[in-house]
């Protein structure tokens, strides 16, 4: 039975670069699921392989098309898992990894609980900063919000926090190299 590995955590905690590192080191046994959104794509990010971008109009469609397994409102933005890409991958028998909020990964791990055959695949790491100053210099760093789009996070980051405790690991971020080998234990632990 596959792996399905969901790593959450607030805005500019370090989620994707963890993801990144893990995709690059077991890639083979590893697949990432894409998912949906329609925020507009960061520099250098790709249609398919980073994100889903879609419309509005096209994820409203595939919201009444019940195309998604679940899907939130982040930041003013809509993100979804779309219902035949978990299934895909998970037909192909490699862990899946997902880089996904706080609220995503409830209705994950509901999904999950509900259906047979993912039921008992899931586990869930929350990474947590040290401090909420920590993440509004990452988000300055990365510049890619606006000032009212890093309070909406920031105010996000302090409710998402307050719900660690239904993670089956939580991990306070140190720095990216710590982080990574944390994550890495336990996906291996995992196996």
């Amino acid at each position: 039975m596959s792996l399905i590995l969901a790593i959450s955590g607030p805005a500019a905690v370090g989620k994707t670069t963890l993801c990144e590192r893990l995709m690059k080191e077991f890639g083979v046994s590893l697949n990432r699921l894409v998912t949906a959104t329609t925020r507009l794509p960061r520099k250098g990010e790709q249609d398919g392989e980073d994100y889903f971008f879609l419309s509005q109009s096209e994820f409203d469609r595939k919201l009444l098309e019940e195309h998604f397994l679940e899907h939130e409102i982040i930041h003013g933005n809509k993100y979804g898992i779309l219902k035949h890409s978990l299934l895909e991958a998970q037909i192909q028998g490699v862990d899946i990894l997902l880089n996904i909020d706080v609220n995503g990964s409830a209705s994950l791990r509901r999904f999950c609980n509900e259906t047979k055959a993912l039921d008992g695949c899931l586990r869930t790491i929350f990474i947590r900063p040290q401090c909420i100053g920590e993440l509004r210099s990452r988000m300055n760093e990365r510049a890619s919000e606006s000032d009212e789009q890093m309070q909406i996070r920031l105010a996000n980051a302090q409710a998402e926090m307050q719900r660690e405790h239904e993670f089956d690991f939580v991990l306070e971020s140190a720095d990216r190299e710590s982080d990574y080998q944390r994550v890495k234990e336990i996906y291996l632990s995992l196996k």
